[in-house]
């Protein structure tokens, strides 16, 4: 067997351990990644991009029938083939020469093949072969970004059936005439909204609501929304079992002992980390487990002691606790600078908002939900803030009621929702809900992360007429 040795290894060649690998060779340090699948991971080819792709469209047609003259222009329907075309090229056709390409010109060394830890800073390569091809050293560090991949539940018959998840979605060739969702959060709405647009006749399964953890009007108005795009809305239904025939069509019954017919079906519930054969039994913890870390995201064991002397550190997904593509780059930023100051015996900056830590995962993590309406929110709900022991103010404000909105859309509508922590007098939570309110988000976010008083968030004037007077108008309602 051959071997190789480099400052970092790192498992996982998605957005994260890109990230990783690219901060560390930035910093002087070599590095290698090892990819079993596609490098760029889920994010580019069955996840962030194609999902968007198939939804941008949909968005864009709306938005021209919302508007006088623009709407007169508009002559035809969404064409589905056109869009899967169009989604085909954000996912590069499933081809990863060009992020091959990009790994080759930042100098990080490619291992195709499924990393395994075999021992102390040491990763096999291993492609299907009896023996690994290539066994990899670390001098300073082993990375785990390995990411997640969908959890299918605990469902009599559900395996058999042969269901959609994320992926297969993602990737759809065929439209199909009519689909179920088992599932009510980001994944489940957003398909929902994808496939009617495309013409299928959608049934949701949403046995704890639809966007659940969000403020309790988001879930309401995606809710009526997806009802009136002729989407079939099941609050509290639930699965009991699940069966395809000789014909293709999938059979769901409900607890309640109702049927629902598809021709496929999309299962949405939740993520399970990719761990399971990533040789975590080496080391001394479980397979198929999530990782815990410390601060500056170095494994942990159950009693919350280092791996070793703390080599092995965790990015992403893996590390439960924010499973978004751009808080997992983010964590991956403070990865490979604090590797390289370990590794330089330079000062680890690990206080709160240090650069060595990914601080901003507490309590300001900001996400954007790409339904019809869309939704961007970032920090604490209210129910969040009071639950973590917060005095708040609730302020809501009805964006339809901004000058901006009525000239962005004929019959705009949308809510926006700020929490306040009354001690400190800072926004901890922000959420808004209607067209492209994606594009406000990041206002909200640097307010929130800054930390920033209403005092001097009244100094901030919104340019008119935009929505964002919806900052003024939330700061008056506020009494400021």
């Amino acid at each position: 067997m051959d071997s190789a040795t480099y400052d970092v290894v790192v498992i996982g060649a998605g957005p994260v351990g890109e990230n990783v690998a690219d901060r560390v060779v930035q910093g002087g340090l070599t590095a290698a990644i090892v990819e079993r699948e596609l490098v760029g991971g889920e994010c580019s080819y069955w996840a962030c991009m194609p999902t968007k792709a198939l939804l941008r469209s949909a968005t864009a047609l709306r938005a021209a029938r919302q508007l006088p003259g623009a709407r007169e222009a508009v002559t035809g329907d969404l064409d589905a083939a056109a869009v899967l075309r169009h989604r085909d090229s954000f996912a590069s056709n499933w081809s990863d020469d060009g992020q091959v390409s990009w790994l080759d010109s930042a100098g990080i060394a490619l291992y195709r093949g499924q990393g395994r830890i075999s021992s102390d800073r040491v990763v096999e390569v291993w492609t299907g072969e009896d023996d690994p091809s290539i066994s990899l050293t670390a001098r300073h560090a082993v990375v785990v970004a390995t990411g997640s991949r969908a959890l299918i539940p605990d469902v009599t018959g559900i395996g058999q059936a042969a269901p959609w998840t994320s992926r297969e979605a993602a990737a759809v060739t065929d439209i199909p005439g009519r689909l179920a969702v088992i599932g009510g959060g980001v994944v489940a709405s957003e398909m929902a909204t994808a496939f009617a647009s495309l013409g299928s006749r959608v049934t949701v399964l949403a046995r704890d609501g639809v966007l659940p953890l969000a403020e309790p009007f988001v879930g309401e108005r995606v809710t009526q929304s997806l009802r009136e795009a002729g989407v079939s809305v099941r609050l509290g239904a639930e699965a009991a079992s699940v069966n395809r025939d000789g014909d293709g069509t999938v059979h769901v019954t409900l607890t309640n002992g109702e049927q629902i017919a598809a021709d496929e079906l999309l299962v949405a519930t939740g993520r399970t980390p990719n761990t399971q054969d990533v040789g975590l039994d080496k080391i001394g913890l479980k397979p198929g487990a999530w990782l815990t870390v410390d601060d500056t995201l170095r494994v942990v064991d159950d009693d919350g002691a280092l791996i070793g002397d703390g080599w092995l550190y965790a990015a992403g997904d893996v590390n439960r606790r924010v499973l978004l593509t751009h808080q997992g780059k983010y964590q991956a930023r403070a990865v490979g600078d604090v590797i390289v100051a370990r590794a330089k015996g330079e000062q680890v900056d690990d206080g709160r908002w240090g650069r060595h830590v990914a601080t901003a995962d507490e309590r300001t993590v900001p996400q954007v939900v790409f339904t019809d309406p869309e939704i961007a929110s970032v920090g604490l709900t209210a129910a969040a803030a009071e639950a973590a022991g917060l005095r708040i103010r609730v302020v809501d404000y009805d964006l339809a009621a901004v000058a901006g909105s009525a000239l962005h859309a004929e019959g705009y509508q949308g809510h926006a929702r700020m929490v306040v922590e009354e001690d400190r007098q800072v926004i901890v939570g922000f959420t808004l809900v209607g067209p492209d309110v994606a594009e406000l988000l990041h206002a909200a976010t640097i307010a929130v992360v800054g930390e920033v008083p209403l005092d001097r968030l009244w100094h901030a004037v919104p340019a008119f007429p935009t929505v964002s007077e919806v900052w003024l108008r939330l700061l008056e309602a506020y009494g400021r």
